[in-house]
């Protein structure tokens, strides 16, 4: 089983779960985001969210609707397939 797991919620965040000191978030410029004592978190897709990279719930409030199910690769041609 692989040590970091993240799940795409259904119109909802990635949640990330990892032993503690697995991951190393940063932001554009390299400073790291403090995630001690946080072995699950949750990061934004609806770009709502106050507390960016993190999810704060905003998108139960906005209305996001993403696309989430994972699709296969065509080898054939390259694109993906439902």
């Amino acid at each position: 089983m692989a040590q970091v797991k993240i799940t795409v919620k259904r119109n909802g965040p990635y949640r990330v779960e990892a032993p503690e000191g697995s991951i190393e978030l940063v932001d554009a410029d390299g400073t790291k985001y403090d995630l001690t004592g946080k072995p699950a978190f949750s990061l934004c897709r609806c770009g709502a969210s106050v507390t960016k990279p993190f999810c704060d719930g905003t998108h139960s409030r906005t209305g996001f609707q993403a696309a989430e199910l994972a699709v296969k690769k065509d080898e054939g041609m390259g694109t993906p397939q439902a």
